[in-house]
């Protein structure tokens, strides 16, 4: 194929959209408004001609009319005077107040006649006469100047060139003349002419020229309609209609391309924001930009995504922290299985091997050898019950449900049991000072003991070889707190706290000759702490390892 389809952005079919649906719409509406514009102002033209060449003509009418009525009211009058004197003296009285009046005369001849119509010619002067009852002629001539300003009085503002003509084509009076134009004009007038109706003639459309040729008086009236006017009427406007169609493309452009650059800004982001999920972030929220310009289907879309995005970053959180739930079961379970493998084989084998030993019926057993059998039996199902205990406690302790049944107890009672449930080993010793007064505090005794069980089981196990164990208790206030100190390497103070952790053995020369699960701590821990009590760790010169518990007093004396 030669031609291969291409998807076009937004930005672009806009623009396309714009172009097709926008600029050439209004470019042919332009068009065609200038069209209609120019013929309705060239028929406006031809009307508004038509129309001055009536008003020029009525007016015409009405000068003659009114000079005609004033010619014969004098020749009335004149009948009734007399003397010369008072002819003359109403003949000074009517060109006194008829301003346009220059001369009244009455004249014999017709020879007489014909001169002063031929002297008023010359003096483009108008020239109107009667004949009297005697045979003579009463002349009146008028200045053509004074007629002339009145008849265009009401035309003053118009820039049209409007021509009288006499019978003989001769100017009369002109409004807004000029010679060249005048010239072109009278080359355009018909030879031949109709009478008392306006006629258009004339071979520019947009200039149309109109004459109306009277019979009485006998004159020609043109109107002409000059380049000026046009200009304003047709061309002045066309410009206009150009501007306007120009300005409200601009405008239409200008809001186009605003509305395109928010919805372009906006859908970036919205890409963005997809882009961004689409390779594991999913914390990125859509931050539109908006404003007026900004749809709402695109608000809607961006709340719908940031509320998704939301969903799937805590689905993920949740299933990152599963994982690492999973991947501390695991290591629990791996841990559990290791601890259980070696930590209750030994006792185990003991048990089996002593009790082998004394089912035998083929020797001889003295019951010393019994007795230290039994004891041996005894001591390691002791040991693996604490372990049981201690294995069965730590779901309670992790999920928060341990339960202890808190009452006044007996401390010191509480020290002597788990100093006798702990099997002495290697010769150590432990060395317990706590006054036989000391208060009761409150705990649940039976998990009071497994604490120090714990405590001191760990002592013994991770101490120097012939070191002594003590054990300390004091008063402070209403809390009691009880030292449980043992001889070793002094510990790092940020490795104390992670001694709290499950199947947590510190790496160094004891804890690799010793055999331990690792929960001792995270047991005693979670124990005291439901007791609401309280453990703290310590290690320094003078004392390797120190556990410090801290209890409640239960208020009750010996």
């Amino acid at each position: 194929m030669f031609f291969k389809f291409k998807r076009l952005k937004i930005v672009e079919q806009i623009a396309v959209v714009f172009f097709l649906a926008v600029l050439i719409p209004m470019t042919i509406s332009g068009f065609i408004i200038n069209n209609i514009n120019q013929q309705t102002v060239r028929s406006q033209l031809r009307e508004y001609a038509v129309l001055i060449a009536n008003m020029v003509s009525d007016e015409i009418d009405f000068f003659a009319a009114q000079n005609k009525m004033t010619l014969n009211q004098i020749a009335f009058t004149l009948n009734y005077l007399q003397s010369e004197e008072q002819k003359n003296k109403f003949f000074n009285d009517i060109k006194r107040n008829v301003s346009s009046c220059d001369e009244i005369s009455i004249v014999k001849y017709q020879s007489d006649l014909d001169e002063l119509i031929k002297i008023g010619r010359q003096e483009k002067k108008a020239v109107l006469y009667t004949r009297l009852k005697d045979g003579n002629y009463l002349v009146i001539t008028y200045n053509i100047d004074e007629i002339r300003s009145n008849l265009f009085k009401s035309l003053d503002e118009d820039s049209r060139q409007i021509y009288v003509l006499a019978e003989d084509d001769r100017l009369i009076a002109a409004h807004n003349y000029t010679d060249d134009v005048f010239r072109k004009t009278m080359d355009l007038l018909p030879k031949y002419r109709k009478y008392d109706e306006p006629v258009i003639f004339g071979d520019v459309k947009n200039q149309p020229l109109v004459y109306v040729t009277k019979q009485e008086p006998k004159i020609t009236i043109v109107v002409n309609t000059t380049e000026g006017v046009t200009k304003r009427a047709i061309n002045d406007n066309r410009v206009k209609i150009i501007l306007s169609v120009f300005a409200a493309s601009v405008a239409i452009l200008f809001f186009t391309a605003l509305y395109t650059y928010y919805l372009y800004i906006n859908i970036r982001q919205l890409f963005k924001g997809i882009i961004a999920v689409s390779k594991g972030n999913y914390n990125r929220q859509i931050r539109l930009l908006t404003t007026a310009f900004t749809p709402y289907e695109i608000v809607f879309l961006a709340f719908e995504f940031n509320k998704m995005a939301n969903a799937i970053h805590k689905s993920y959180l949740q299933l990152q922290k599963n994982n690492v739930e999973l991947k501390e079961l695991n290591e629990f379970r791996s841990n559990l299985i290791d601890t259980v493998s070696h930590e209750l084989r030994t006792p185990l084998t003991s048990i089996q091997g002593y009790t082998s030993r004394l089912m035998r019926q083929d020797i001889n057993i003295d019951e010393e050898t019994k007795q230290k059998s039994l004891r041996i039996i005894k001591e390691q199902s002791e040991k693996l019950q604490r372990l049981i205990e201690d294995l069965l406690t730590i779901p309670d302790i992790e999920r928060m449900r341990l339960k202890t049944v808190n009452e006044p107890t007996n401390l010191s009672e509480v020290l002597e049991r788990s100093e006798m449930l702990l099997r002495k080993k290697d010769g150590r010793k432990i060395i317990t000072k706590i006054d036989k007064n000391f208060p009761f505090v409150y705990a649940d005794k039976g998990r009071l003991e497994q604490v120090f069980v714990n405590l001191l089981e760990n002592a013994v196990k991770y101490s120097y070889p012939d070191s002594i164990i003590k054990v300390e208790a004091q008063v402070d206030g209403n809390k009691a707190k009880v030292f449980v100190k043992n001889d070793c390497d002094v510990i790092p103070k940020e490795k104390l706290n992670r001694l709290f952790g499950k199947f947590v053995r510190l790496e160094d020369n004891t804890t690799r000759t010793t055999r331990g699960t690792g929960l001792g701590l995270f047991i005693v821990k979670g124990l005291i702490e439901a007791m609401n009590g309280r453990i703290e760790l310590s290690s320094y010169a003078g004392c390797g390892f120190c556990a410090e518990v801290i209890l409640e007093l239960a208020g009750v004396d010996l």
